[in-house]
């Protein structure tokens, strides 16, 4: 009888730890994200952006992977808009983004997210709000952006995407050229000083996203679109191949910071 009893209690510890196991197993991250950017998050150029934009290639990764359970997210990118356009005073792209942000806010449920990929338009000689836009202003943007989120959200996590490159030729409406991408790729290190700050400043909450993306499209210019300019055909927004490849980055890096 004894021994019946010795047994009966290791059966139960067995069951207990294989329901716990399960019970994790089964425990999903459900996601709530706001892309911000410019024409290149808005999905510019594509026949159907809706369904062919970053953050749409971005999200049908994240629902792929173990352990992320419903993944909601809201597309602000606004063609042309540059850090300036998104500064909190001025009280227009960045209420927008709040404004969608909020409609997530009784979901407490679900890890809000900012995922945010801006400096291709501050970089630009001229044509755009604020540019040039230096790299130490660019800095002071983003950190008054991201403050303001962590203000507003104090739970929410911001993950900073470094822009991708653009042909040294590029000029449309906005005059980018070499000075430009001279400028884009100074920001980098600026991105990567500011993630660093934040690390003390707001510990597990301000994260640098993709960095791959920018070296990927340089040495793959049939992911671009072929946009006649005033220096040649030149190379700015993603096609639809691209974007899905660019999605894939952001979402590769936004499932690195949930540790699954």
């Amino acid at each position: 009888m004894k021994k019946n009893g010795f047994l009966k209690e290791i059966i139960l510890v067995v069951l207990g730890l294989l329901t716990l196991t399960c019970g994790k197993a089964a425990e999903k991250h459900h996601l709530n994200i706001v892309f911000i950017g410019n024409s290149i998050t808005q999905g510019v150029g594509l026949e159907k952006p809706s369904h062919e934009a970053p953050p749409v290639q971005a999200v049908l990764y994240l629902g792929r992977q173990a352990g992320v359970g419903e993944v909601k997210f809201s597309n602000q990118g606004v063609s042309g808009c540059t850090t300036v356009d998104y500064l909190p005073e001025t009280h227009t792209l960045f209420d927008r983004a709040k404004q969608a942000a909020d409609q997530f806010a009784d979901e407490d449920w679900a890890t809000l997210i900012f995922s945010i990929m801006l400096g291709t338009n501050d970089s630009a000689i001229k044509g755009t709000n604020g540019a040039p836009v230096s790299p130490e202003q660019y800095t002071r943007n983003m950190m008054r952006i991201i403050d303001e989120l962590l203000t507003l959200y104090p739970t929410c996590k911001v993950v900073v995407h470094r822009p991708i490159w653009y042909s040294p030729n590029t000029y449309n409406g906005t005059q980018y050229m070499q000075e430009g991408l001279d400028r884009l790729i100074s920001y980098y290190p600026e991105i990567q000083k500011l993630v660093k700050t934040y690390e003390e400043k707001a510990p597990g909450q301000v994260f640098l996203g993709d960095t791959e993306a920018f070296g990927f499209f340089r040495e793959n210019e049939a992911k671009f679109q072929h946009e006649q300019g005033n220096a040649g055909i030149f190379f700015l927004h993603p096609n639809k191949e691209g974007a899905k490849d660019l999605g894939e980055f952001w979402g590769k890096a936004i499932y690195n910071l949930l540790g699954l």
